[in-house]
């Protein structure tokens, strides 16, 4: 059976998160599908995603990315410069600052591997790549 990803839930627990989220769907061109106080629905028309508020009695639990669950999102970019004009676009307004000495190449992972990665407000990590044969394709 052939599958797709559907949707991703990103339970948020720092109130900034949804204003993040809202403005880095923006930039990579979701729209918005559902919006309130404590939720954001965005969709690619292939991909939802939802970040909704953690409830205030379940914030104590800091997300970590070492421990059990998710680790990280990443979004591929067709070329190579995609990822770059993300960094001077997006995140270099917002001061949000780079993983990892990125963006730059991870022949570890692939040939012409190249990535940004960064954290949102609850420190979720997030990367921008561009894999040569693989995301320049869809």
């Amino acid at each position: 059976m052939k599958t797709f990803l559907y949707h991703v839930q990103i339970n948020v627990g720092d109130p900034r998160a949804i204003a993040f989220y809202r403005e880095l769907f923006a930039f990579l061109d979701y729209r918005v599908v559902v919006e309130a106080h404590d939720l954001l629905g965005v969709s690619n028309g292939a991909t939802d995603f939802w970040m909704i508020a953690t409830p205030p009695d379940r914030r104590a639990a800091r997300f970590h990315r070492k421990n059990p669950g998710i680790n990280h999102v990443c979004f591929g970019v067709r070329e190579r410069g995609d990822v770059d004009r993300f960094v001077a676009e997006f995140m270099r307004p917002r001061g949000i600052a780079a993983l990892y000495d990125s963006p730059r190449e991870y022949p570890e992972y692939r040939p012409g591997y190249y990535a940004v990665f960064l954290e949102d407000p609850d420190r979720l990590k997030i990367e921008v790549a561009h894999v040569p044969g693989i995301t320049d394709r869809r």
